[in-house]
């Protein structure tokens, strides 16, 4: 199933420019780089929804979480805490 998790952007770690940005992004403590290309409005404390390690939207906090929970009771986040964290 393809879904996108949502995340909080908690430091950018490379910039070439306003657009080629890439940043440390936590999914309840398990810490994951993605590039942030897709969301230049992204700021370290926002909330994003990331698909196949990169950022594709922003989001709201509430939203975030919920949609968090849900997936964890969906048993679809295994996959999240069996890659490298780095």
């Amino acid at each position: 199933m393809c879904l996108s998790i949502p995340g909080k952007l908690i430091e950018i770690t490379s910039q070439l420019d306003e657009t080629f940005r890439v940043g440390k992004v936590s999914f309840d403590g398990i810490i994951k780089e993605v590039s942030l290309t897709l969301v230049p409005e992204a700021n370290v404390g926002d909330y994003v929804l990331v698909h196949v390690g990169a950022a594709i939207s922003t989001i709201d906090e509430e939203e975030a979480k919920k949609t968090f929970d849900i997936l964890m009771q969906l048993d679809e986040l295994n996959e999240l805490d069996t890659n490298d964290s780095d």
